[in-house]
């Protein structure tokens, strides 16, 4: 694996160190010493698949609060996805900063989110799917999130008119 620090304090992007012969290629895309040796939570309870039958869906902008908080790993097994994280963070260098990376079915990648930033998604093809592993269980009572278009942050979507839950549409404008 190929641990390529992101912008944003903690999050990396995975790439797969692949062994290839004649009949394609074979990766680790996941191994608790590594992860660990790099400062990562390795721990993985839980994972998710998110099916998307449009181009420009989007979801997000979500997290949990503590002690509930979760790392995620985000990879795009069919389609593709322009993969958001957000910092919150209060004491990062990096918090409110927030970067993106595309992710495809082709490409392999893979983004490690950890605890106390926010995830969220835009699909760049029809027929996009996404596939999470998060350290924590889903706990509703703790699950938050930020608008997609919160000023305070000013992320830059690729698509003009997302397609959105009513639930993501409607998060207040965050305030510290």
């Amino acid at each position: 694996m190929i641990f390529i620090p992101g912008k944003i304090k903690g999050v990396f992007i995975i790439e797969p160190e692949k062994h290839v012969d004649g009949r394609g290629f074979f990766a680790r895309m996941w191994c608790q010493d590594e992860f660990e040796s790099k400062g990562l939570k390795p721990k993985l309870v839980q994972c998710n698949i998110s099916f998307n039958s449009n181009k420009g869906t989007l979801r997000g902008m979500h997290y949990q609060t503590k002690p509930y908080e979760e790392a995620k790993l985000i990879r795009c097994t069919r389609g593709a996805i322009y993969d958001v994280v957000l910092d919150l963070r209060v004491q990062s260098p990096t918090f409110g900063q927030w970067m993106a990376v595309e992710l495809t079915a082709e490409n392999h990648r893979i983004v490690y989110v950890p605890e106390g930033c926010v995830h969220g998604f835009q699909t760049l093809e029809d027929n996009t799917e996404a596939f999470y592993q998060m350290s924590e269980f889903h706990h509703p009572a703790s699950a938050r999130g930020i608008r997609w278009n919160d000023p305070a942050f000013a992320i830059v979507w690729p698509g003009a008119e997302p397609i959105l839950s009513d639930k993501d549409r409607s998060y207040p404008d965050f305030i510290l």
